[in-house]
């Protein structure tokens, strides 16, 4: 049997690029939390999915969330990215988002903002899923890099197409 070590050294192989799930707490405070697990799941209906671990501080708010932004960070936001990642504090402040749908936080400066509603909550293994239903996408024209996450660290990403 392969060891979590094992495995998450093996999934540290895929570079991934990073979000902020950003949500109203259960005391109604715009919150964030940096995960690399978000993936599209359908164009029609559409749809995306992200995953918590289960001993996630965050967790107790997240299993109550019925709305969530999935906001893909930038690499001139790797310091909001480390904060969010953090066990300290996961408010943010009031400069830092503007309001969707239904009040949904949406982070500024984002390469892209997903605003969305739960469509299933579902638990899995040592995690749980969050299928989201998007209400409403919006990306950023400008030529930026993403923040990107390969082998445990922040990676850097050059934004010229490479032919091959």
């Amino acid at each position: 049997m392969t060891s979590p070590s094992d495995l998450r050294q093996a999934f540290g192989q895929f570079g991934t690029g990073v979000a902020i799930i950003a949500f109203h707490d259960r005391e109604s405070r715009p919150v964030g939390i940096t995960v690399n697990s978000f993936a599209s799941v359908s164009l029609e209906p559409p749809l995306l999915s992200w995953c918590l671990d289960n001993n996630s501080h965050l967790y107790p708010d997240v299993a109550a969330i019925e709305r969530f932004s999935v906001n893909i960070l930038a690499a001139d936001q790797l310091d909001l990215s480390n904060r969010m990642a953090g066990a300290g504090s996961h408010i943010l402040a009031a400069d830092e988002f503007e309001a969707g749908t239904a009040d949904t936080p949406l982070l500024r400066g984002a390469l892209a903002q997903f605003d969305c509603h739960i469509r299933h909550k579902v638990e899995v293994g040592d995690h749980i899923m969050l299928i989201g239903g998007i209400d409403k996408a919006a990306h950023c024209p400008l030529n930026r890099a993403p923040l990107m996450y390969f082998r445990g660290t922040y990676v850097g990403l050059e934004l010229e197409p490479q032919n091959g």
